[in-house]
């Protein structure tokens, strides 16, 4: 059954903007959803997770980050991060006036880690998150790893990685996840990268990440 797609604009004076697409759903409940440092609320593995979580009841919001929004190509800079994590902040509490029943929060690659980090100062915003390629350390540099907020992340955890990701060993994430003091668990991709959709799994890949949400925040979608 297809659902409404909906433009999602929010430009409040005073406010953080949020710019999005709301996939709405009949159950209750709702998931914020942002994307990669390369990409946007397009992209195609928010698309296919939004659709696959309005099936199971959830609205999905998928939403450009504040960096996006000011530029439509390029990375983040440093200083992007703060506000970045206020966009995040601002999208969750303009779902909260929409819709009733429990808060999550996720991500892809720098849009899960900036996630991780809202959430690990402030446990109360969401009632859980789901970290997709969640960048540990950079490309062949792995001393640098991005772990400093970790144990302060008291909010459940479900992150999704390939198998050869170059951001992070399935071995390396294990070790970085033992570090969180709340519910946590890795679900391996066997045999992608960083990017986790591919032309091969582009079916099964957003129904096993919705059944993996399902059974790790079963608890807490329980009405």
């Amino acid at each position: 059954m297809a659902h409404p797609i909906e433009t999602f604009v929010d430009v409040t004076a005073g406010q953080v903007p949020v710019r999005g697409f709301l996939h709405r759903a009949d159950g209750a409940g709702f998931l914020v959803l942002t994307h990669g440092a390369g990409g946007n609320s397009k992209a195609p593995l928010l698309v296919a997770l939004a659709d696959r979580f309005a099936m199971i009841g959830i609205t999905t919001l998928r939403c450009d980050l504040p960096f996006r929004q000011r530029r439509p190509t390029g990375p983040p800079s440093p200083a992007d991060s703060k506000h970045d994590q206020e966009g995040l902040r601002r999208a969750v509490a303009l779902m909260r006036e929409k819709i009733a029943g429990p808060a999550f929060l996720g991500g892809v690659s720098y849009g899960g880690r900036q996630a991780s980090m809202l959430v690990a100062s402030d446990p109360s915003l969401v009632d859980g998150l789901l970290l997709l390629s969640y960048p540990l350390h950079p490309p062949g540099r792995p001393a640098q790893l991005r772990t400093a907020h970790l144990p302060e992340l008291r909010t459940p955890a479900l992150f999704v990685s390939g198998t050869r990701d170059a951001f992070g060993s399935i071995v390396e994430l294990e070790s970085a996840i033992r570090l969180i003091p709340a519910p946590a668990k890795l679900v391996a991709i066997d045999g992608v990268g960083h990017g986790l959709l591919q032309k091969s799994n582009r079916e099964e890949l957003p129904l096993r990440i919705v059944q993996e949400f399902e059974s790790f925040f079963q608890r807490a979608l329980q009405p």
